[in-house]
């Protein structure tokens, strides 16, 4: 967004790395910045995340080796219900360690998702192969692009609505948005280019 290089507000609000996470990092950030400002949802989210690694233990993963990352992902929300201060938002996901935990835990909660409503989503699966093997290969490992598919099972997962703006090449000058799940309010809004997502802003 070179048009917003001087200006550090702007910056700061758009920034998200194209290196294959930026989905999940841009749900992350703008999910959490809307939270900042809305204790009752804040509490409600929290409530759905402090159950979510049960959730994934009950699907089987280990719980050893989700404990780590669920424990970063509460953290962060703990930030925002005392800190209640964007920058420490900022400063939080600008945390190397940190940022990828968060990620490490999108993804296994979009895994955990797709893996529980497998009767469902094998529809959609390409290539022949089972919906544990497209999370092993496509979801799960860190710097895969995601799709349609992973942003439905994440905004399931988590139950918060996320509308999304595609920009393609297709002639008449508009974009296309798609709102998922179906029928959802969406809290966040995020445009897609090919190969990256970015946070946008009413």
């Amino acid at each position: 967004m070179r048009e917003y290089s001087e200006d550090m507000v702007y910056q700061l609000k758009i920034q998200t790395r194209p290196d294959g996470n930026c989905f999940y990092r841009a749900f992350g950030f703008a999910h959490l910045e809307s939270l900042l400002e809305d204790s009752k949802e804040l509490q409600k989210f929290k409530a759905v995340a402090a159950k979510s690694k049960q959730d994934l233990v009950d699907g089987g993963f280990t719980e050893f080796t989700i404990e780590d990352f669920h424990n970063t992902f509460m953290d962060l929300i703990e930030v925002c219900e005392k800190q209640q201060s964007l920058q420490e938002l900022w400063n939080s996901f600008n945390d190397q360690n940190v940022s990828d935990y968060v990620v490490v835990y999108l993804r296994l909660l979009t895994s955990g998702y797709l893996q529980r409503k497998h009767d469902f989503f094998q529809h959609f699966i390409e290539g022949g192969r089972s919906v544990k093997e497209f999370c092993q290969q496509e979801v799960e490992p860190m710097s895969r692009e995601s799709d349609h598919i992973h942003i439905i099972a994440l905004a399931k997962a988590l139950d918060v609505a996320i509308l999304v703006e595609y920009m393609d090449r297709g002639e008449g000058g508009t974009v296309n948005h798609h709102i998922f799940p179906e029928g959802g309010d969406p809290r966040i809004f995020l445009l897609y280019r090919p190969g990256h997502y970015d946070i946008l802003y009413k």
